[in-house]
């Protein structure tokens, strides 16, 4: 990707003959070093979740390779994932989701809340043949591109891909999924009645994941819950996942 050059760019040219000023480049220089730095540590950091992701999804990796070229290619053209996502598609997006393996019981049902491009639900069917996984989304334009993918990656047995919302669906799952959908308090509400009695929420969430739980504090006493924060590395190496597991109490 290409940036546009600024004023303060170290690259921009001043008025004149185009020579940069010496002034200009020792004013400016550190900008560009620091920007460099950046780029160089996010490009380490990816060749470090690509090697981490091979030796976590053995036979599993070149298909989970195939869904990530579908992802910075036609998710980036459809406008599922922002342009600078393929740069650190692995770190950021897959091993994320990828911490929510370990917590999954074998042969279960996974419903996936607002899947989006197929995160983190895709990534769970990939890594672990043994889930049947409904993909739940209620855009048609993300339901459609969930298909269309389903379809190349030769997943019509395992995957189910669903257009609608939560509180319309009248299923229970043994597990439902969601990453970055809506804040705990209104994901409670519409997820409920998809995982009570026996089953469970698991919530891929960010920072601000302690305020949420104590936003949903009354509705999780008011229907006897239980709500767990667990903070989960995929590897060493990986950054932590911030996972709200939710049961009945």
């Amino acid at each position: 990707m290409t940036d546009r050059l600024s004023p303060d760019s170290p690259e921009h040219r001043l008025p004149g003959d185009g020579v940069r000023s010496p002034d200009a480049l020792s004013r400016r220089g550190p900008r560009g070093d620091h920007r460099e730095q950046a780029r160089g540590h996010e490009a380490s950091s990816e060749q470090q979740a690509i090697e981490d992701a091979r030796a976590l999804l053995g036979d599993q990796f070149d298909l989970m390779s195939r869904y990530v070229d579908i992802l910075i290619s036609q998710g980036v053209e459809w406008g599922l994932l922002g342009p600078r996502e393929p740069e650190r598609i692995w770190s950021r997006h897959i091993m994320n989701c990828a911490a929510l393996l370990e917590l999954i019981s074998q042969g279960v049902d996974v419903l996936d809340v607002g899947s989006g491009a197929g995160l983190p639900g895709l990534v769970l069917a990939i890594a672990r043949p043994d889930l049947d996984v409904t993909l739940l989304e209620p855009l048609l334009r993300r339901s459609n591109f969930l298909r269309q993918t389903v379809d190349d990656l030769g997943l019509d047995g395992q995957v189910r891909v669903e257009r609608g919302r939560a509180e319309d669906l009248r299923q229970r799952f043994d597990v439902v999924t969601c990453r970055a959908v809506a804040r705990l308090p209104k994901l409670l509400g519409w997820t409920m009645p998809l995982f009570l009695p026996d089953g469970e929420l698991l919530a891929l969430k960010g920072e601000s994941v302690a305020e949420e739980l104590r936003e949903s504090a009354d509705v999780i006493a008011r229907n006897g819950l239980s709500a767990q924060l667990l903070q989960v590395r995929v590897t060493t190496r990986s950054d932590i996942a911030h996972i709200v597991r939710v049961q009945a109490g």
